[in-house]
């Protein structure tokens, strides 16, 4: 028990360690690709980046790295198509929205997939953890909120965004739960699909929203450079994602996002010399109050639960283990004769047998 906890644990840290590295770095990459070499086709940027994972991941099942393991052909497709209209409904709602909006729009997939895993999984969510999920939000809120401009497209592209993107990143976890499959496993069967919904609309997608030709598009040697760093830091990122959200939850996924967002601003003004005001160092420190009091509370609930357990089995194997009463107590419901030799023994907390 105790070996498995360890390794559970480490692969946890790793994977979170991973998501948190590779996030951060292809943010960085990106925005060189996109702020100062104007390369700014998001949604069929993603759609290369899952043709590589893709590649990636047959090149690694070619060496034996993972085995392939087939299952309900129309979850996967249905799974690869939803995620990939969630993608392009978030580059929607940022070209429709405010930066605050859209920010907003990005907070509220945590509360949306409480309630939607409190609702139709039974998933219970203590007190404790919803605290420091709103101390988190109100942080994130403060550092990254600022306009919020409103209208009737945009919002109803925001709420399309946060439905799709909450079901598609519990599907990945309720997946790899239901069917026994790896992340790895996942992500190889499901990147095909994600890669041709997000190549089909991505051209028309960022067309409509920069006024722009992504082939034709001015390729020199430093974009290409940039999109080739991407596509293979993306790999990192998406193998990480599904490993995320597989050993923890969509939830955990979700406050991880929020403490790269973090990351980025602290990165881009110690780095990059962004503007920095009050606010985002605010915001920032009550963000990361937030997650420090999340990562507690969770660690703390799942230390709890295996103790509880074990309780409740020592229970069982004590009372299956007195003969007393166990003895007594079938003899005296066969018609025995336990009565002849003494009278019959039995515990104060059974009805049955204290009226007699």
């Amino acid at each position: 028990m105790g070996v498995a906890g360890e390794k559970f644990q480490l692969g946890t840290v790793g994977a979170l360690s991973l998501s948190v590295v590779s996030s951060v770095s292809i943010v960085i990459c990106n925005k060189a690709l996109m702020s100062s070499l104007g390369f700014n086709f998001a949604t069929t940027l993603t759609s290369w980046h899952l043709l590589v994972t893709f590649c990636s991941l047959h090149v690694a099942l070619c060496m034996k790295l993972f085995e392939h393991k087939p299952f309900d052909a129309r979850t996967v497709m249905g799974f690869g198509v939803l995620n990939g209209i969630s993608i392009g409904l978030l580059n929607l709602s940022l070209g429709f929205n405010s930066v605050g909006f859209y920010q907003m729009t990005k907070l509220a997939i945590i509360p949306c997939t409480v309630i939607l895993e409190t609702l139709f999984f039974r998933k219970k969510f203590s007190r404790n953890i919803k605290l420091s999920l709103s101390v988190l939000l109100l942080g994130v809120g403060v550092a990254t909120v600022t306009d919020l401009q409103l209208n009737a497209v945009g919002s109803v592209l925001s709420l399309l965004a946060i439905i799709t993107t909450c079901i598609a990143q519990i599907m990945t976890n309720t997946i790899q739960k239901k069917f026994k499959v790896s992340s790895t496993q996942l992500l190889y069967q499901s990147c095909p699909y994600q890669a041709l919904t997000l190549f089909l609309i991505g051209p028309f997608l960022d067309g409509f929203l920069t006024n722009q030709n992504v082939f034709a598009f001015d390729y020199t040697t430093q974009v290409l450079f940039f999109i080739v760093l991407s596509c293979l830091i993306s790999v990192s990122v998406n193998f990480s994602t599904f490993l995320v959200i597989g050993k923890t939850s969509p939830v955990t996924y979700q406050v991880l996002g929020h403490l790269k967002t973090c990351l980025v601003l602290t990165f881009g003004y110690v780095l990059l010399h962004d503007p920095f005001s009050w606010r985002n160092i605010l915001g920032i420190l009550i963000a990361v109050i937030g997650m420090v009091l999340y990562s507690y509370f969770c660690t703390r609930e799942t230390q709890q639960k295996p103790a509880e357990v074990s309780a409740q089995v020592i229970q069982v194997k004590e009372s299956e283990s007195n003969p007393l009463i166990s003895d007594t107590l079938n003899a005296a419901e066969n018609g025995g004769s336990a009565a002849d030799d003494e009278p019959l023994k039995v515990p104060m907390w059974s009805s049955k047998y204290s009226r007699a």
